[in-house]
């Protein structure tokens, strides 16, 4: 089974200049925690995942943890909430993010969004984005090309 036979295509997308506030409307809208950035005709430049949208608040990236030594006052931190939403995503955006081809093996795209923690990837051909492959689209058909016969 390939990429394309399980893709979601219709895809929401953003632009650079967009504000990061209007990403998250779409987010929550489509119940997804990625949308890509494109420009042009369609061609990938970025993706805004939900996590760029929080790392921001934290004042060292990646510390999540209240330790004794540098103690934090999340709830000041979360203040900063409005701040980011008013940033364009260009600003927390992730620059050239891996992608996958259509006509890839499903599972090895699977591998590669394993390799990363990813929960979808974008789905480009000749730099043009076509679709987002996700988790669940991969479940999806795999169950109904085999699950469905046990």
């Amino acid at each position: 089974m390939r990429v394309h036979d399980v893709m979601s295509t219709g895809i929401v997308t953003a632009l650079k200049s967009d504000t990061v506030r209007s990403v998250v409307v779409k987010m929550m809208h489509r119940n997804c925690g990625a949308i890509p950035v494109v420009e042009g005709d369609s061609r990938l430049i970025g993706m805004v995942t939900l996590r760029d949208v929080l790392l921001p608040l934290y004042p060292n990236y990646g510390d999540y943890i209240h330790d004794n030594v540098h103690s934090r006052d999340f709830v000041e931190m979360e203040a900063g909430y409005l701040e980011v939403l008013g940033k364009k995503v260009e600003e927390i955006m992730t620059s050239n993010p891996l992608t996958v081809a259509p006509d890839a093996p499903i599972l090895e795209a699977a591998s590669y969004m394993g390799l990363k923690n990813f929960r979808r990837i974008p789905v480009v051909d000749r730099q043009k984005l076509v679709g987002m492959l996700s988790i669940g689209d991969i479940n999806r058909g795999l169950f109904f090309e085999s699950g469905m016969k046990a």
